[in-house]
């Protein structure tokens, strides 16, 4: 999903793109890494923040048990 970003007056249209936008509310980044990096961490915080959205997931498919793969976080 492309999610446009105003910086200082300027509209940038396609800002970045989300992965997945669930209702509206929360943003889902979804990741396939063997070592889960916080460079992913920060970017999902800053999707939130771009967009003005409170809560997101940080998805990563490649753990072994998924419960394991799931990072909330909450701006």
């Amino acid at each position: 999903m492309r999610v446009p970003v105003v910086y200082d007056g300027i509209l940038f249209d396609e800002g970045f793109r989300l992965d997945v936008l669930v209702e509206g509310l929360v943003i889902c980044e979804v990741k396939a890494v063997s070592n889960m990096d916080d460079v992913f961490i920060a970017q999902t915080l800053s999707y939130l923040r771009l967009a003005n959205k409170r809560l997101g997931y940080l998805l990563n498919f490649h753990s072994r048990l998924m419960k394991d793969g799931i990072t909330r976080l909450v701006r």
